[in-house]
């Protein structure tokens, strides 16, 4: 992976930050709360056969000046070059997904946060989808740490830990991780996973999340699901691909890619459905 230095004007401009770069928890709290507003999560290139590059240049390209989001390699690769850039002390962690998995199924560790050590040290993760954080979480075990959006707590379980969410009174277990360091292969081979295997998630539905004052957007294939931080849900069924396609450049603030296959993809999903990209033709790219 390319080791430049990320262009921190285009991206402060791109999630709307103008406070001082410096490596303080004030400055890191703002920027954690700025990016998965600005930068959504999404899966289009997964979905549409396309690879998902993990170097700096082609993230910044897509992320930052393409106007485009990502999932969790893309969302945390970029935020820990910012933060390092910053003058941040940043390790790459990896976690396993239990959120809307089976009781007692084992998933592989495909999911990236990073850890952040400053006068204590922080789980940072601004890409897990639509129950991204909002705000740094102290790594303590057992406290309940408030965030703007939904409580939050990281508890130990067995020799690792797992973050957890407060919805609706009950707590909810997002994903186990330990503080093992990962390598940039070890990202890669993740990331080929997600992209590349026909029993990736990503490859079989459409999957787009922000969180924005108040509320969270989430969408999956043609269903709009708006969450409320009172409680409240509104659901909404997307009737067409060009319907999806406003909903992914307004509620999500996205720009599609230029992809010819998109419209055709967008609305088979309106009709009912997202076909496997395994069962679409064209080559990855």
């Amino acid at each position: 992976m390319s080791q430049k230095a990320p262009r921190l004007d285009s991206y402060f401009a791109r999630i709307g930050y103008g406070g001082p770069a410096t490596a303080s928890l004030e400055t890191l709290c703002s920027l954690h709360a700025l990016h998965p507003q600005a930068i959504p999560f999404e899966n289009l290139d997964p979905l549409l056969g396309r690879v998902v590059a993990l170097d700096l240049g082609s993230i910044e390209q897509k992320l930052v000046l393409g106007g485009r989001g990502g999932y969790c390699f893309e969302q945390n690769l970029l935020f820990a070059e910012i933060l390092r850039s910053l003058g941040f002390p940043v390790t790459g962690l990896a976690g396993r997904v239990c959120w809307n998995v089976p009781e007692g199924a084992t998933r592989p560790r495909t999911h990236m946060a990073l850890r952040v050590d400053l006068e204590r040290p922080y789980l940072v993760d601004v890409g897990f989808g639509g129950l991204t954080f909002t705000a740094p979480l102290w790594l303590e075990t057992g406290l309940v740490q408030e965030t703007s959006h939904e409580p939050m707590r990281i508890v130990r379980s067995g020799e690792g830990l797992l973050t957890q969410v407060l919805l609706r009174g009950e707590w909810r277990s997002l994903y186990h991780f330990d503080l093992q360091p990962q390598l940039p292969v070890d990202y890669e081979m993740a990331n080929w996973y997600l992209c590349s295997h026909p029993e990736s998630p990503f490859r079989k539905e459409l999957v787009a999340a922000r969180p924005d004052a108040g509320r969270r957007y989430a969408l999956r294939n043609h269903e709009l699901t708006i969450h409320r931080l009172d409680g409240t849900s509104e659901r909404r069924r997307l009737a067409s691909g060009t319907e999806i396609r406003r909903v992914l450049e307004e509620d999500f603030r996205l720009t599609p890619p230029e992809e010819p296959r998109l419209d055709d993809l967008l609305e088979a999903i309106a009709a009912g459905g997202c076909p496997s990209s395994s069962s679409r033709s064209g080559k990855p790219g």
